[in-house]
């Protein structure tokens, strides 16, 4: 049965971008050529197998079978720590080792294989997910008009293919003809670019035809285009069909893993398979990103290196000099070493050779100074914390059911050391969902609505509300609720609009809002509404306002729209139907769009909308009647905080039009690099002459919280950026709504609205105008940076420039000028910057400043801004999710932002400084223990541990606590981090994580290593043991030592911890516990096992008081100094959080006066932050 056609509309003329039939003629300069050498043979696809094309299958996993065990090693090994380790191993197999090889091959073994096992089950998923992908099935043109079904990976360049409704493409096809009959087809791209609006694409002319099976047992055709590359949007090649040479263009290019929505079928031939195909070129690999912890602990590693080989050293020299002098005169000094009968290890006579040797046993004696097993703690704890992060429900945004997602897990303790934000402002800020609220026409104001911007500004001025003059206040009772229409003004609803003087423009202009689109309208069936896939927030506001003003668009039929439109004359609504002839689309370029329709009178109509500061200049002379007017209204819209744009239109006669399309056609079927180029020249001369009907007002309402999260943030110490596209006096108004700005801050202005730039830019000698403006602008920022000096020291400023400006202060003369003012300043707002300037502002403060910054927005245009930063977050919003698959952290609303830096990001912070600081005091303490016992052994070689005691200590006694720390721990509550913001200046400033910190933890480790050792070796050798009269040996001795070290480290980090849990309670006593079970089970094994500690615990240790006593005084005096420096350290020099933990311990966290005193107490003298805290001061007294 033959599958039917579906009549639908015929988009061939609407899109700028779409092909016709025009012979190309000369348009073939780079097919061919470099870049532009492949050839499809269409249905056949033997022919192009000669050419070695890629086959479809796809991979994205980072190992196979056969490359994980080599490349999992080689990434595992590239870690110094790690790398060393496996040195150490390989020596344990010689004479050399002081150890068993087992003990010292074991740890290595666990703590690389639980990484690789990691790594191994990540890929294994991604796996899982390639073959899910190559084994779909689609249908392929097997011969004679017959499709069968096939595997995704079987298919081949040059393949006809059927996919239908709701199917993903399988490779990036050319679209030869769909279920409707002007082969159009509707295609979403949410897998590629995230956006969820639909993307009309339409094949050719000459193809539009093979509407069914039997037409492909024919059809040949030959496809010369584009080699492979990464551009989603472009697509330059040429058909050769019944011999006919047609251009193609990115409107007849079906991506990969975008899906068919809204069409029963279409028909492809396969052009880029596997691979090749675009969506594949555009998965590269995200920039790498390192904590700034992660990277300063490999240089604590390295430092322990330099401790660990200058202490191998120190003792080869002393063993060395003893060797010698072993033999002085026939007397055996160190008799036990026999070395008088001794191989070259205690050879008198070679002692620089034992010395060496004694090198590399030392080397492998004193390794457990390096903690073996920090890195995978490290991986593990993160990617728990980023699960905790994940399922914060104070971060989940119901209504679009987004929870927060941490996308990478190796910057969660970046997150609490943020020191400036540079935040998008359309969609991140606001909420990107437009509501139309005001509009200018004949130079006439209308709307009588206050946005929020102005009812901030009036609450900042401390008057009431103006009053609106020329309005009427619509009674709040009859208001509808309509989504994206928030307009009151009794003069225009209801049709009443028919009684203003210029009724005939206001006419004019609805007609403009009604038709002047890409909006495609879907009625339903049951109740005559009618919604729109619009492809923007702006353009779906303007459609409904001109439905609410009595002109609703509400079909788009070939080549034609549809209205339901007032009519004055009769006061009905009436239909009428404009022929489209051309639409010339919007880009960030053009900033406006146009279309040319004819009316019913068959006048030829060219209506425009664009941004003010291109359409005012393309106005005519007799055009501009209204130009005052209504540039003082979109000031004054812009100062409400709203977004505008302006209205015209130009009446063209038929000979002009046709000049224009002709030219208009050939450039858009042109196939060269310059394509666009053309279009543009084209369309700009024909964009002229326009005459002014009005301007638009649409609000971008600020998310909810974003002043209260921005002024927490403040308060914090962040500095914050906003870099946005809008005019100043928007983005500042903006700033004052959602408190970027405040009363009590001075206002740094950079711009070139000066007289003489102005006169400059009128000449147009491009040179003068360069040097005038970077001129103007070193001028400016010079008289910034002297006004930031000469303040007083609580003076808060905010820097304010525009994107003509930023500019020249991003050259490289100027930009370390203009980033010294700006970090003196609390905030800085960048107005009509570019996505570029984005990204360029945010690489000059990371590297300028040298501090961790976090860029957040929420479109495609922020992406190089996000991956700039130290870390980007993407906001999951109406803008697709471009951003958010850019990002390390994905949050669905910018006031969550408040609680991922200053409670998880400050509890990360503090979790993963205290965990590495913890480690290395561990590491230290077992390691000197090691290296005293030898030292004590006159440096032999002679450890003072069971083989299997050293190789445990690290992944089995100490390990679990120091995990639980990583996750659990809290300095505060998180109401105490959200209610004492500056207490995240710690990580800011690097508090926890300071040399000095660190340092002291070690020398903390020190301390504790000599009072163990010394304790335990003075108590207990020579001394009388037990009963019995038995000495201590080095088998009681040791296990004494090590049972103390076991104690010391576990109750230091209970002395250290500031929340416990019961996993870490479980954890602490439970790693004490499983020691002495251990050493149960261990001495009860064959002495041919278990060596010196063969039942060390039954027989000596457990029955002799002494043991216990030993322990207990041990244990107490190694924590005794930590105890005293902590408690006079907290008694008199509290760190913030220590301040606060004495607000909850004593009960004052109720005070508001002994509150705000703690909360006004800066960490250092900045004005970051300062007015802030001032102003929340004043806010609770």
């Amino acid at each position: 049965m033959k599958a039917g056609r579906r009549r639908k509309l015929h988009f061939s003329k609407i899109y700028t971008f779409t092909c016709g039939k025009a012979s190309l003629l000369d348009d073939h300069s780079q097919i061919g050529g470099p870049g532009f050498s492949r050839v499809v043979h269409c249905n056949e696809p033997n022919e192009s197998d000669l050419r070695n094309y890629t086959d479809n299958y796809v991979r994205t996993t980072k190992y196979t079978a056969a490359t994980f065990l080599p490349k999992s090693l080689f990434e595992q090994f590239r870690r110094v720590a790690n790398f060393f380790f496996l040195v150490t191993g390989i020596l344990a197999f010689t004479p050399l080792s002081p150890y068993r090889a087992v003990t010292a091959i074991l740890p290595l073994i666990v703590v690389i294989g639980a990484t690789m096992l990691k790594e191994g089950i990540e890929d294994w998923r991604r796996n899982q997910q390639d073959i899910e992908v190559n084994n779909r099935k689609v249908k392929i043109h097997s011969g004679n008009g017959l499709f069968e079904q096939t595997e995704w990976k079987e298919l081949r360049v040059g393949d006809i293919v059927k996919v239908e409704k709701d199917e993903f493409f399988p490779a990036d096809l050319l679209l030869l003809s769909s279920s409707y009959e002007d082969a159009i087809c509707y295609v979403e791209t949410m897998n590629l670019d995230g956006e969820t609006n639909l993307k009309l694409k339409q094949a050719l002319d000459v193809t539009s035809s093979l509407s069914e099976q039997s037409n492909f047992s024919d059809f040949n055709a030959i496809v010369k285009c584009e080699d492979p590359n990464a551009n989603l949007y472009a697509f330059v090649g040429t058909m050769h069909f019944e011999e006919q040479q047609n251009a193609l263009t990115p409107q007849q290019l079906l991506l990969r893993d975008s899906k068919l929505r809204n069409t029963e079928y279409v028909y492809g031939a396969v052009i880029f398979t596997g691979h090749d195909t675009k969506v594949m070129q555009n998965a590269t690999e995200p920039p790498s990103k390192r904590s700034r912890i992660e990277r300063k602990m490999d240089k604590i590693i390295y430092f322990l290196f330099g401790i660990l080989f200058m202490l191998a050293f120190i003792g080869s020299v002393y063993f060395g000099v003893e060797t010698k002098d072993d033999l002085n005169g026939g007397e055996m000094k160190r008799w036990y070493l026999k070395p008088d009968d001794s191989e070259i290890y205690f050879d008198p006579k070679r002692a620089p050779a034992a010395a060496i040797l004694h090198f590399l046993t030392a080397i492998m004696l004193y390794s457990y100074l390096i903690p073996i097993s920090l890195y995978v703690s490290i991986e593990i704890v993160k990617v728990l914390q980023s699960i905790f992060i994940n399922r914060d429900i104070n971060m989940y945004y119901e209504e679009t059911d987004k929870p927060a997602n941490a996308r990478t897990t190796n910057l969660n303790e970046e997150l609490g050391q943020v020191d400036t934000i540079l935040s998008d402002k359309t969609g991140t800020l606001t909420c990107n969902s437009m509501e139309f609220i005001k509009f200018s026409v004949a130079g006439t104001a209308y709307g009588s609505g206050f946005t929020e911007v102005e009812k901030a500004m009036a609450r900042r001025k401390g008057s009431p509300l103006p009053e609106n003059k020329n309005a009427v206040v619509a009674d709040q009772t009859k208001k509808i609720n309509v989504k994206g229409f928030n307009f009151q003004d009794e003069r225009i609803m209801n049709g009443e609009w028919v009684q203003e003087p210029n009724a005939n423009i206001i006419q004019k202009f609805f007609r403009l809002l009604a038709i002047c689109h890409t909006a495609i309208p879907e009625v339903d069936d049951e109740t005559g509404k009618v919604t729109y896939e619009a492809e923007s927030p702006d353009e779906a506001a303007f459609v409904i306002a001109a439905r609410e003003f009595g002109f609703e668009f509400y079909k788009r039929a070939q080549t034609s729209v549809s209205l339901h439109e007032y009519d004055p004359f009769s006061g009905v609504n009436v239909e009428r139907e404009y022929k489209i002839l051309n639409v010339l689309e919007f880009n960030s370029t053009r900033k406006r769009m146009s279309v040319i329709v004819i009316d019913k009178n068959e006048k030829i109509l060219l209506l425009s909308k664009g941004a003010d500061n291109v359409m005012f200049e393309r106005l005519a002379k007799n055009g501009r009647k209204f130009e005052k007017e209504t540039r003082e209204h979109v000031n004054e819209y812009a100062d409400a905080g709203l977004r505008t744009l302006i209205l015209a239109y130009r009446e063209l006669n038929k000979e002009e039009y046709e000049e224009f399309n002709k030219k208009f056609v050939v450039a858009k079927n042109s196939v060269s690099a310059d394509r666009e180029t053309l279009i543009d020249n084209v369309v700009d001369k024909m964009e002229r002459d326009l005459i002014l009907l009005g301007a638009t007002a649409v609000e971008d309402k600020l998310q909810p919280g974003v002043p209260e999260c921005i002024d927490k943030l403040a308060q914090a110490g962040i500095k914050i950026w906003v870099l946005t596209g809008d005019k100043m006096e928007t983005a500042i108004n903006i700033g004052y709504s959602c408190s970027l700005l405040r009363q009590g801050m001075k206002q740094i202005v950079v711009n070139l609205e000066t007289p003489e730039i102005k006169m400059l830019e009128k000449t147009g000698e491009k040179d003068a105008i360069a040097k005038a403006s970077k001129d103007s602008v070193v001028s400016q920022l010079i008289e910034g940076r002297t006004r930031v000096k000469t303040c007083t020291e609580f003076e808060a400023f905010a820097l304010i420039i525009d994107g003509k400006s930023l500019t020249y202060a991003l050259e490289d003369d100027v930009k370390s000028m203009f980033l010294e003012l700006a970090v003196s300043c609390a905030s800085v707002i960048c107005c009509r910057s570019s996505p570029k300037q984005k990204a360029l502002v945010t690489r000059l403060v990371k590297t300028g400043t040298g501090k961790t910054t976090l860029a957040i927005g929420d479109g495609a245009n922020d992406v190089g801004m996000l991956q700039e930063a130290d870390i980007g977050i993407g906001i999951s919003g109406v803008e697709g999710m471009q951003a958010v698959m850019s990002s390390d952290v994905a949050i669905a609303q910018f006031r969550f932002l408040e609680r991922l830096l200053l409670v998880h990001g400050h509890w990360c912070y503090g979790r993963i400084s205290n965990m590495i600081c913890y480690f290395f005091y561990k590491n230290v303490a077992f390691g000197i223990t090691v290296f005293l016992y030898e030292a004590h052994a006159s440096f032999s070689g002679q450890t003072g541990y069971n083989d299997w005691f050293l190789s445990l200590y690290n992944v089995f006694f100490t390990s679990l606590p120091v995990i639980a720390l990583g996750v659990f721990d809290q300095d505060v509550s998180a109401r105490f981090c959200l209610k004492f913001p500056l207490l995240y200046q710690e990580g800011v400033q690097n508090v926890l994580f300071s040399w000095r910190r660190v340092l002291g933890w070690m020398f903390n480790g020190l301390v504790s290593a000599v009072i163990v050792f010394y304790l335990c070796t003075r108590v207990l050798d020579p001394q009388s043991f037990d009963g019995n009269g038995k000495v201590a040996g080095i088998e009681i001795v040791g296990a004494t030592m090590y049972t103390c070290i076991v104690w010391v480290v576990n109750c230091q980090m209970a002395l250290a911890i500031g929340y416990f849990t019961l996993i870490q309670h479980l954890f602490i006593w439970g790693g004490i516990a499983l020691w002495y079970i251990f050493l149960l089970i261990y001495g009860a094994l064959p002495a041919d096992y278990s060596g010196n500690a063969y039942e060390v615990f039954i027989e000596c240790l457990a029955p002799s008081p002494m043991f216990w006593i030993v322990v207990f005084m041990t244990v107490v005096s190694a924590l005794v100094p930590y105890y005293l420096y902590a408690t006079i350290q907290v008694r008199f020099f509290p760190l913030y959080h220590q301040m606060i933990q004495w607000i909850r311990l004593e009960g004052w966290a109720d005070d508001p006066e002994y509150c705000n005193m703690v909360r006004q107490r800066s960490l250092r003298t900045t004005t970051v932050g300062y007015t802030a805290r001032l102003a929340a001061s004043q806010k609770h007294e």
